[in-house]
């Protein structure tokens, strides 16, 4: 990013002076922040409740939605903040905050609450905030396992015996739930014998063009970044570089430079991340994350930070760690804004569905929604770009620069090939010797 490590530093000195402060009683952070003063853990009931209430007295503004149903059929509630809220305008793109996914680790859990009442509560006044409302469908789901929340107790830092709390209630691990890069999926079987609260997930992740997606844990201080596995069968350190490794690195550092304790990497006993990001393989492998799945299985771009070396930190700490980590959820938020976005049409300016956006030199396409909209998260700098789809010839190839802060719009027109001149199994006929050529190549 331009001017990237300028920023950095001052980020840096601000946050190094602020968290050498106690948390200020009558300064400007504070407005619109009243739900600090008496700090706890909103039960399932109660989040519930609350959503609801915020639902009704914002009704243009918010919408809750829920993902599914877990084991004991509570609601994995999603609250959806947005200008336009049930009513997304064409090339808004979609993000979505995940927490608890283990349930003992509660404090993203209550993050979210903060979240979304600041987001809230501060629209129309703030004028960061409602920028950020008004360009940005926000998706915001404090518990992905409400019930090992409801089983997890307040101040304990490890996992109960037996996993109890961190598991769902049939006793399995959420974040190992998932399909995983190597291992052999079909569309007709990649739900099977998944747990509701995972096959819920999978449903809401493919089935919704979101754009950039943060996964909150707790148990370690650090941002990290995909793969979370590789083939080795390594048990740790090796790293397992996706094809959008750099742009990985880019929005965990994002996420971690704010943070007072983040960035320092060694916030929690034996603890040592460079700037307080780390590779998922590097640090440890584990398989079935929701993590890689959002990557490889969707549009989506999913960065896992884990919060607190405490997993279950008790009520009064929440003021502080609100403070500590609400430049960094918003400035998370704001890189879904990154790189470039447009829409992909035909001659007839109709969209087209599920075309590739391709970036030359970058292995990783991303599919335009069914409105032939995409959104491609890319670092500053200049690519070469293309777009493709069955049918239909590839659009010319076209330079685009990326800017820091800055979104590029690009277009693309694709021509449909005459139905008479496609045969079965992609061959081609009455096409010139380059488009013959095109397609059997792909």
């Amino acid at each position: 990013m331009l001017k990237l490590t300028y920023l950095i530093s001052v980020i840096t000195v601000f946050f190094g002076i602020c968290a050498s402060l106690s948390i200020p009683e009558n300064t400007e952070n504070t407005v619109n922040e009243k739900f600090l003063d008496d700090p706890k853990y909103l039960n399932y009931d109660e989040l519930t409740n609350l959503f609801k209430q915020l639902e009704s007295e914002y009704p243009n503004l918010v919408h809750l939605t829920s993902a599914g149903k877990s084991v004991r059929n509570r609601e994995l509630w999603a609250l959806e903040i947005n200008a336009n809220v049930q009513n997304r305008s064409l090339l808004t793109p979609m993000f979505k905050y995940v927490a608890n996914m283990h349930g003992d680790e509660s404090l993203g859990r209550q993050l979210m609450v903060y979240l979304a009442l600041y987001l809230i509560k501060n629209y129309g006044k703030d004028e960061r905030v409602t920028k950020l409302v008004n360009t940005t469908d926000i998706y915001i789901m404090p518990s992905m396992n409400p019930d090992g929340f409801e089983n997890s107790e307040e101040g304990l830092c490890e996992s109960k015996p037996k996993y109890v709390g961190r598991e769902n209630e049939n006793g399995k691990d959420l974040n190992r739930d998932f399909p995983d890069q190597f291992e052999p999926t079909r569309i007709g079987t990649i739900l099977s014998g998944r747990q509701p609260e995972t096959v819920s997930m999978i449903t809401w992740i493919i089935s919704r063009p979101f754009v950039l997606s943060g996964n909150l844990h707790g148990g370690a201080v650090v941002a990290s970044y995909p793969y979370d596995n590789s083939n080795t069968k390594r048990h740790c350190c090796k790293e397992s570089k996706s094809p959008d490794n750099e742009l990985f690195k880019t929005l965990a550092l994002t996420y971690s430079q704010p943070h007072p304790l983040m960035r320092d990497g060694k916030a929690c006993k034996n603890d040592n991340f460079d700037r307080g990001i780390t590779n998922g393989a590097f640090w440890y492998e584990l398989q079935g994350g929701m993590q890689d799945f959002n990557y490889i299985h969707s549009n989506c771009f999913e960065v896992t930070f884990e919060l607190s070396c405490c997993k279950y930190p008790e009520a009064k700490t929440l003021p502080q760690e609100w403070y500590n980590n609400k430049e960094s959820l918003l400035r998370y938020i704001e890189s879904t804004h990154w790189g470039v976005k447009g829409l992909v049409t035909d001659t007839k300016g109709e969209p087209v569905l599920d075309a590739d956006v391709v970036v030359t030199g970058i292995n990783h396409n991303i599919t335009t929604s069914n409105r032939g909209e995409y959104w491609r998260l890319l670092l500053p700098g200049q690519y070469e770009m293309y777009a493709s789809a069955f049918g239909f010839l590839p659009s010319d190839k076209t330079f685009v620069t990326v800017t820091a802060g800055h979104t590029e719009i690009q277009n693309f027109q694709l021509n449909r090939i005459p139905q008479e001149n496609v045969k079965g199994n992609g061959k081609t006929a009455g096409l010139s010797q380059k488009e013959s050529n095109w397609y059997w190549k792909n």
